[in-house]
């Protein structure tokens, strides 16, 4: 990589709601925010957690064996998106008509197997409009493994690029000690964060890691309103009215290498958290503390990463 001392990365977690279950909708919604964010000169653009078509939230309303359970999972099915697809290449199209480095959420088919099967998967496409991968997210908390999937360490990786070295976790994955020590160890400088959590916890989990990993942190959420959900799923109805107009509220945060908040939270609205990021900083951070570097002990403790992929069926 080219000397990054000077390098400064402006940089946005994009906290929009989705048009709920609603592909093309969300995908033009994506497209028009990502022309928007190079209009505010945003180099580097981060999305939520399954941003596309929506995060399933009726997975904590709806127990387990209702018979809704199966038209919602139908519904989400028929708008997710296959990876590589023509979704993706539209985001690549916009990503190189802006300029705008671009990380994005989506409900993922598991095309090259049954098709029947979906992952949570992170997108990373650069302002040149190249998909550069896609992370597939390991551990479905909760109720959420009646949607998605568990990934492999095929897709745990970290992006050498023009902006810095980026990549991320989703979710609750971020409270794995072992998979985020990976991303240090190949030298995360912005790391994207992109979730469903949006709590006190989640926001202090967010500046530790950062100070942990001597690197800028991009905790980008996804607010969602009742009203957001069409009225024809029928687990709008499961919402208390006491609880108010909010499923969820966002917070989305830009936290800085000392664990500092340097924008956000932005709470119970839509809008780009924006903050400059100096490449430069995620190295002198790493003075006292490299927690992959000098901070460690191999010779005590060892992680070993399978990035090996596990395919259903190999054809021989």
């Amino acid at each position: 990589m080219n000397d990054q001392q000077g390098v400064i990365v402006r940089a946005a977690a994009a906290q929009f709601s989705p048009v709920f279950l609603n592909r093309s909708a969300t995908l033009e919604k994506a497209c028009d925010l990502m022309a928007e964010a190079a209009r505010q000169e945003i180099k580097l653009l981060a999305f939520p957690e399954a941003f596309l078509p929506g995060y399933p939230d009726w997975v904590w309303t709806v127990p387990a064996g209702e018979g809704i359970l199966y038209d919602l999972y139908g519904r989400l099915m028929d708008n997710a998106i296959d990876v590589p697809g023509p979704e993706t290449e539209r985001l690549c199209r916009v990503a190189k008509q802006t300029g705008v480095f671009t990380v994005i959420g989506v409900n993922e088919r598991n095309w090259e197997a049954s098709g029947g099967s979906l992952y949570n998967t992170l997108l990373y496409i650069d302002g040149n409009g190249n998909l550069l991968g896609k992370h597939r997210k390991l551990v479905p908390t909760g109720g959420e493994r009646m949607v998605w999937a568990p990934g492999d360490g095929s897709t745990l990786a970290v992006f050498d690029t023009a902006l810095g070295k980026v990549g991320g976790l989703i979710c609750w994955e971020n409270y794995m000690p072992l998979a985020r020590y990976a991303l240090y160890a190949w030298g995360v400088q912005v790391y994207i964060a992109a979730t469903w959590d949006q709590g006190e916890v989640w926001l202090s989990s967010m500046q530790h890691i950062a100070k942990e990993g001597g690197m800028y942190v991009l905790s980008v959420c996804m607010p969602l309103r009742k009203s957001d959900i069409p009225d024809d799923l029928a687990f709008q109805q499961r919402y208390s009215a006491e609880s108010g107009p909010w499923i969820n509220s966002g917070n989305s945060a830009i936290i800085d290498t000392s664990g500092k908040i340097l924008a956000g939270p932005l709470h119970e609205a839509e809008g780009f958290v924006c903050a400059e990021l100096s490449l430069a900083r995620t190295r002198s951070a790493k003075f006292i503390l490299d927690v992959a570097g000098h901070y460690a002990r191999p010779d005590i403790f060892k992680l070993t990463v399978d990035q090996t992929a596990h395919p259903m069926v190999k054809s021989l």
